[in-house]
């Protein structure tokens, strides 16, 4: 039996796609995710992984929160920490908290819980600018070839590397704040 979100996020990612004239093979070459796991996605046959669910709405031209939070059917200014949607991805544990209101675009802010030892890789996106602030813990950051090393407090503005892979080497959560807003050059 599918759980309301992933069935919700199912109808979402199939509106989005048929909406823009996609047909599943042109969402596939796109994204870089297979016809067929996007069938299982539109079906609700899966829970799609974050790393999934980042490729398809980088394909729609959406923010992973915008997708989410599409799904949620959203549109409220006040939305207390309660009410907050959460997603975690079924195969890393990583927890995704969208903290901003869906009506409060252009900015959005996400709070992320990284397993200790867990590690998630995650296509950049060329229209957003993206910056980290560590709550707590320790995050390792990959972009490309660079590494970065943040403890809490410390903010790094994302570079332009297409592959990033956020890690916990940690034994205890991560737990990180991202503040996303559209590219405006």
């Amino acid at each position: 039996m599918t759980d309301p979100l992933t069935a919700r996020l199912a109808a979402t990612v199939h509106a989005a796609r048929t909406s823009r004239g996609l047909s599943a093979a042109g969402l596939a070459e796109t994204s870089g995710v297979s016809r067929a796991m996007i069938g299982k996605i539109e079906r609700g046959d899966v829970q799609p992984t974050a790393a999934l669910l980042a490729k398809l709405s980088a394909a729609l031209g959406m923010t992973l929160s915008e997708l989410i939070a599409r799904a949620e059917g959203d549109e409220r200014r006040l939305v207390r920490a309660a009410e907050q949607p959460v997603w975690v991805d079924p195969d890393t544990g990583y927890r995704r908290r969208a903290v901003s209101p869906a009506a409060g675009r252009p900015l959005e802010l996400v709070e992320i819980e990284l397993p200790a030892g867990a590690e998630v890789p995650l296509l950049a996106s060329a229209f957003l600018h993206q910056q980290i602030w560590v709550l707590d813990g320790h995050l390792r950051l990959r972009e490309g070839t660079e590494v970065h090393e943040l403890d809490a407090g410390d903010c790094l503005q994302l570079g332009t590397a297409p592959e990033r892979v956020f890690a916990n080497p940690g034994s205890l959560p991560c737990r990180y704040l991202v503040a996303l807003v559209p590219r405006t050059t």
